[in-house]
């Protein structure tokens, strides 16, 4: 794992929920403070919801700054997936106070920015920055899709988080499509049809 320590602020960027059926993409911007080191940043999809929780907590209170970005199904559906990562990264890092001066962004494509910023393919495993705003993505989307849940019930969105599985793609097919799933994604435009 690869640990910046610099004195310049270096943003870490992610983003949860590209792949699920349901809800909006989620992103994080993380700058941490390297006299408050935070033992455990990994990559979010590789430790328990426990400890990602315990986490993300202890992420937004010792870093220098953290947001969230997001981008909502209505503009998943009309600019795509890609687009709408990136316009949730963009917004998630416009929002850090203090700004940073460059960002460290997880895949190989980098939103435009304010600050010069590189991908990393895979750096939410390698970089602890973008480990921390992985973690703190993951935890927000995931607990809105629980809260998501008891307004659209039926369709299991507290223990799928909007992803295709079997069970939701039933429940899709059982209640119909929702105001809350992405109608350009196949299982949902194939139902539509």
């Amino acid at each position: 794992m690869e640990t910046l320590i610099i004195d310049e602020r270096v943003a870490g960027v992610d983003e949860v929920g590209r792949g699920p059926l349901a809800g909006p993409v989620v992103a994080a911007a993380v700058i941490l403070d390297p006299n408050r080191p935070i033992e455990g940043l990994v990559d979010s999809k590789k430790i328990s919801e426990k400890k990602r929780e315990r986490l993300a907590l202890e992420i937004r209170e010792k870093a220098l700054a953290w947001a969230l970005g997001r981008a909502e199904v209505e503009e998943i559906d009309n600019i795509n997936i890609l687009q709408a990562s990136l316009l949730a990264m963009k917004r998630a890092v416009a929002q850090l106070h203090p700004p940073p001066h460059r960002a460290l962004i997880d895949g190989n494509r980098c939103p435009p920015l304010d600050c010069p910023a590189e991908a990393i393919i895979g750096g939410d495993a390698t970089v602890e920055v973008i480990s921390a705003a992985s973690i703190i993505a993951k935890v927000a989307r995931d607990q809105e899709m629980v809260e998501l849940d008891t307004h659209y019930p039926g369709y299991g969105l507290a223990r799928h988080k909007g992803y295709p599985t079997k069970m939701h793609i039933a429940a899709l097919q059982e209640l119909g499509v929702s105001r809350i799933h992405r109608r350009s994604f196949r299982p949902v435009k194939r139902l539509l049809a």
